[in-house]
């Protein structure tokens, strides 16, 4: 559900008037995808000239952005039109607020830049005025899709839900149908709630390396990524580790340009450590708010996966000594160069949405836009 407000004002300039006077004023949204030509072959039907997009009205009132903008692309998804008012009196004092609200379908692609593909959200708004041209204002904004609503049952009853991680009233016979984003939001809970340490044992072909453990492999925007990394069982001594956040956009084979091209990888957040000598030690990747969680349309797919490297030693290290005095000490001078392998190990994690509110608080950027009516 995407709710906008509007306020109508007459301008500084028309102050001297009686009254100012607009014809009429509609809103519409619109999803409009754009691809790289070095990676997606698009159909000749999915030229913007021939696309049949899906809306209410005559071409007059909606505004198709590739159309009326001129922008590059298709448009995947358009809204119906909806006018806010007609024949609108104000005088130079006076002003008044509309509210447009307009729910998506819940397979819309969510908002998207990657490098082969683009998927972005506008609200675009038009008035005029008598005996004027059209003028539109094009507000940007943000999608996030949670996956899994229309399947879940939430009128369900008590007894039929006890794995549920949200309060239940058992004193309602009949619970009201909530919010779309209180159960987008369950959704969420149900999903990511989820706990249990999951232990990987990773080796190569000389022996173990270490043993890694992540106690979830599901997580939403916002959340940190926590792992433990234990070197005390290893055969193989290894010097440092590097774990990083990463996406993989894979085109679809019907609209790749060449068969060989492979997957886009795009690297985030990214953590190394220095464990040699070290029996026990962790990790915590933060998932940055403005990526993009993990979907897949008739285009393209977006996939995430943690990438390990672990540089391990070629020979064995020669023991230091321990003195057996308690009171005495040494010094280990570490040596002055190594003869080293590098090993990588890719693991898929699941990145959902989070709550709009919590995105919009650390996004930056102007959430109003104004316009004039001449």
């Amino acid at each position: 559900m995407v709710r906008t407000v509007l306020r109508v004002q007459p301008s500084m300039s028309c102050a001297s008037e009686q009254y100012e006077v607009l014809a009429w004023a509609s809103a519409q949204m619109h999803c409009q995808c754009t691809v790289s030509d070095t990676r997606v072959n698009l159909p000749k039907s999915s030229n913007p000239s021939e696309a049949e997009v899906t809306t209410a009205g005559s071409g007059n009132t909606a505004f198709l952005p590739n159309r009326v903008a001129g922008e590059r692309g298709i448009c995947v998804l358009s809204t119906v039109p909806k006018i806010l008012f007609c024949d609108l009196h104000l005088t130079p004092a006076q002003s008044k607020t509309y509210i447009y609200r307009e729910t998506l379908p819940l397979d819309a692609p969510p908002s998207y830049r990657g490098q082969a593909i683009k998927y972005s959200y506008k609200i675009t708004i038009g008035a005029q005025r008598v005996n004027s041209p059209i003028k539109l204002v094009r507000v940007p904004l943000r999608v996030l899709v949670v996956y899994g609503i229309s399947e879940m049952d939430f009128s369900c009853g008590r007894e039929e839900r006890d794995d549920s991680v949200t309060p239940s009233n058992p004193f309602l016979e009949e619970e009201e149908e909530r919010p779309i984003l209180e159960r987008a939001m369950q959704v969420l809970q149900h999903t990511i709630a989820r706990r249990g340490p999951n232990y990987f044992n990773i080796t190569n072909a000389k022996g173990k390396v270490c043993k890694f453990c992540l106690f979830k492999s599901s997580y939403q925007l916002g959340e940190n990524i926590v792992g433990t990394f234990d070197f005390s069982e290893s055969s193989i001594p290894c010097v440092q580790f590097s774990v990083t956040l990463q996406s993989e956009e894979i085109v679809c084979d019907s609209y790749r340009l060449k068969p060989t091209h492979g997957a886009l990888l795009t690297t985030y957040t990214k953590h190394h450590d220095f464990c040699l000598h070290t029996s026990k030690t962790h990790m915590v990747l933060p998932i940055p708010l403005h990526i993009t969680p993990g979907f897949i349309t008739d285009i393209v797919t977006l996939k995430w996966r943690l990438h390990f490297e672990f540089i391990t030693t070629v020979h064995e290290l020669l023991c230091h000594p321990v003195p057996e005095d308690d009171t005495a000490s040494s010094t280990w001078r570490g040596p002055v160069d190594l003869e080293v392998e590098t090993m990588v190990w890719d693991m898929p994690v699941k990145i959902y949405a989070t709550n709009p509110l919590q995105v919009s608080c650390a996004t930056a950027g102007a959430k109003t836009a104004n316009f004039v009516v001449f």
